[in-house]
């Protein structure tokens, strides 16, 4: 119980810490009853600003409601980068708002510190803390390593924080009550971010002595604003292991792993028994946390209540778009701009399955095309490239390429390294990149001049079973023994995301960093190019099980993405048989998957009137009403579906255009002359979903020009058209 902590964080235990450095005495008596507090909450914003005047709205309301001198504004950090706001304004914006709103405190996100490589290291963040009309909380952050931050940081605990300052934590009285708060940042921001000269010490023993400190200066009530994560990797830290494993604090304000965390989780510690909540608001400003909290007079939790509010419902506030308007004028004029390139298909930068976190993509593979052609015009013998995608931030559409495009796909602004690698040093990056597959991974590796394959059914660090080398002269087998230059980010070069093969020959001097820049080399090599439709290549592949279809199959690379989605599954479990031809039932099971449709409850009247899909398995049917319910398919008449019947071509292209322009997309242009000569008799609207289909680079056809609308579709042809549709679907859920 809180007596029990209190006695135990005696003054001398507080002392022998030797970082307390309290600027006054606090009394150690509780208030009589129980006190109440507001705690409003932001976190992973990354300078999301297009809604922030809609945040102050509600900000203002909500403290209205609580009364102001009951709540607290906090943000867990990850305010920096994400969008052309940060690249253009380095945080300025961002905290002009912040400074508007009244925001008590903010903690550190690992995003803060990624600048740390540029000219300028960490002066954008040395800025935004001096201009800030608030305090930073961090406890396990040590800036004094970095000149940079000389005279900001106070290594204290204390009840007189000024504005643009950091303390280890600050204790700030509401209503009269007194309540402590500090901050953590995940010690793993080391690894994947550019710290550079600042260090960041274990978030447990941090922890700790914050709660020492602030119960020996008579608070029981504690707040710890964190940039950990929910439930992320416990190998480095997450919220839940410090609820559970630190006696003493009540609340736990969280970022980093965009958990949009509703309810409030509640915890009991395993040492005081206590209650600790723990809270989150998403990512990308979409969000405002509301907690009301009640604490009884030993600073115990008798009562919470959380609420996340949607901020783009609110009103935008007149002042703070005032204030935004001269950053979105020059945001929205660059944004604009096109690079001189058109982007012929959907440039997919997704998350998820098929995503960039856990698969090639088309977006990837133009990345590091760009990368390696810019590294072999300084030297030469370069002959890969590779790109993790945590670094791939956004998707481009089809349509001209702007700089904002571009700039929200590769934010951070990393500059290119070439590495002097052996090819056991190769190896241990590609099983890094695989090592958490299904999962996503920030260090997936998308590779040019490079194929490989893993099986993820062996164990991590086994699971590559091939690579090679791919050159104008054919495929090589990497040879551990052999020596490649290989391209990629200073940021992975330096042994970030994990990259530990890569860190130590940056250590050897094996690295060289030419300077240019990842956004500037991608910009001279889309604008080099004829025409901007890259393709799935099948250079990143999972071992399938399927013993007929081969990795060379021009099929390979769509099968693979498709079962690694678990939207399209074989006939038997080693054979996928492509050439089959694809019943109707089939295609509505795979668009039901991929979309993730709910199949349950559907009411009666909202059901298909199919009478012929009875004999189907109930799973089966219950595909065909979801699809039906949702609009997104018809019969083959009014009353029919006729689930067995093969699909001609003509009409895949229209169930799935049906789906693609009533969910994501309106239909393309008009068309003057269609793109294949066998069309032009078949009805407008299969006519008007070819068009769109093939526009958007979804659908092709055959090498003499024809379609075959009315040919059957095979499986393996399925395949490739579902997969060049899914990214689509991710993408525009995320929108």
């Amino acid at each position: 119980m809180k007596s029990y902590k209190m006695i135990k964080a005696s003054v001398a235990t507080a002392l022998a810490v030797g970082v307390i450095g309290v600027n006054a005495p606090f009394a150690t008596e509780a208030a009589v009853g129980d006190f109440s507090l507001t705690i409003l909450h932001t976190n992973d914003t990354h300078a999301a600003l297009k809604d922030a005047p809609k945040r102050a709205t509600l900000v203002q309301e909500l403290r209205a409601e609580a009364g102001n001198e009951n709540s607290l504004l906090l943000d867990a950090g990850d305010v920096f980068s994400g969008s052309l706001y940060f690249n253009e304004f380095g945080g300025q914006a961002d905290l002009e708002l912040m400074n508007y709103m009244g925001y008590d405190a903010m903690t550190f996100g690992n995003h803060e510190f990624d600048l740390g490589l540029s000219e300028d290291g960490h002066q954008a963040l040395a800025d935004f803390v001096a201009g800030a009309d608030f305090p930073f909380v961090s406890a396990n952050v040590d800036f004094s390593g970095d000149a940079k931050f000389d005279g900001l940081q106070n290594d204290t605990y204390t009840d007189m924080a000024e504005d643009g300052q950091i303390y280890n934590g600050m204790i700030k009285e509401i209503n009269g009550e007194k309540v402590g708060i500090f901050g953590l940042t995940t010690e793993e921001t080391i690894n994947i971010s550019s710290t550079e000269a600042v260090d960041i010490t274990d978030y447990i023993a941090a922890a700790e002595e914050a709660v020492a400190a602030f119960e020996t200066a008579g608070v029981n009530k504690i707040v710890a604003v964190t940039h950990l994560g929910y439930n992320d990797s416990a190998v480095w830290d997450n919220d839940i292991l410090l609820a559970q494993s630190v006696a003493g604090i009540d609340v736990v304000v969280g970022g980093h792993s965009h958990t949009a965390l509703m309810p409030p989780t509640m915890l009991t510690n395993e040492e005081s028994g206590d209650p600790v909540v723990i809270v989150q608001a998403g990512s990308n400003g979409s969000l405002l946390g509301e907690l009301d909290v009640t604490f009884d007079d030993m600073g115990v939790i008798t009562s919470h209540v959380g609420e996340h509010h949607k901020v783009a419902d609110a009103v935008a506030d007149p002042a703070a778009v005032e204030i935004l308007a001269p950053y979105k004028e020059i945001v929205d004029a660059k944004g604009a701009e096109s690079i001189g390139a058109y982007a012929e298909v959907f440039l997919n930068g997704t998350r998820d399955m098929g995503g960039v976190r856990t698969s090639e993509t088309n977006l990837g593979n133009l990345i590091v095309d760009g990368m390696l052609s810019k590294a072999q015009e300084i030297d030469p013998e370069t002959v890969i490239a590779v790109q993790n995608g945590g670094g791939i931030r956004s998707s481009i559409d089809v349509g001209d390429i702007t700089y904002g495009e571009v700039l929200s796909v590769m934010p951070f602004g990393n500059s290119l390294a070439i590495m002097d690698l052996t090819g056991a040093e190769l190896l241990a990056a590609l099983e890094v990149s695989v090592s958490s597959y299904p999962s996503e991974l920030g260090s997936f590796l998308h590779v040019s001049g490079l194929e490989f394959v893993f099986d993820p059914s062996k164990p991590v660090g086994e699971r590559v079973v091939d690579a090679n080398v791919v050159t104008e002269d054919g495929r090589l087998p990497i040879s551990e023994d052999e020596n490649y230059k290989v391209a990629t980010n200073t940021y992975i070069a330096t042994g970030k995301d994990g990259f530990t093969s890569f860190g130590e020959a940056y250590a050897d001097g094996r690295v060289s960093e030419p300077g240019f820049v990842d956004y500037e080399m991608f910009i001279d090599y889309v604008t080099s190019l004829d025409m901007v439709w890259p393709l799935m290549e099948g250079r990143i592949t999972t071992v399938l099980p399927y013993g007929d279809v081969n990795l060379l199959d021009w099929e390979y690379p769509y099968v693979n993405d498709l079962f690694s989605r678990n939207v399209m599954t074989g006939t038997t479990t080693n054979t996928f048989s492509p050439d089959n031809t694809l019943p109707r039932w089939q295609l509505a099971s795979m668009m039901v998957r991929l979309l993730d449709l709910p199949t349950e409850e559907i009411a009666e009247e909202d059901k298909a009137p199919f009478t012929d899909i009875a004999d189907l398995p109930v799973a089966r049917q219950n595909e065909i009403h979801a699809l039906y319910a949702a609009g997104l398919i018809n019969g083959t008449t009014e009353t029919t579906f006729s689930p067995r019947a093969f699909i001609k071509r003509s009409h895949f292209a229209l169930m799935v255009n049906n789906v693609f322009t009533t969910g994501y997309f309106a239909p393309a242009d008009d068309h003057v002359e269609y793109p294949f000569s066998d069309v032009s008799h078949l009805p407008e609207v299969e006519l008007d979903a070819i068009w769109n289909m093939y526009e958007n680079g979804i659908i092709s056809g055959y090498p003499n020009g024809t379609f075959k609308p009315g040919a059957t579709t095979t499986r393996a042809e399925a395949a490739r058209i579902i997969s060049m549709f899914a990214p689509y679907v991710k993408y525009y859920e995320a929108k």
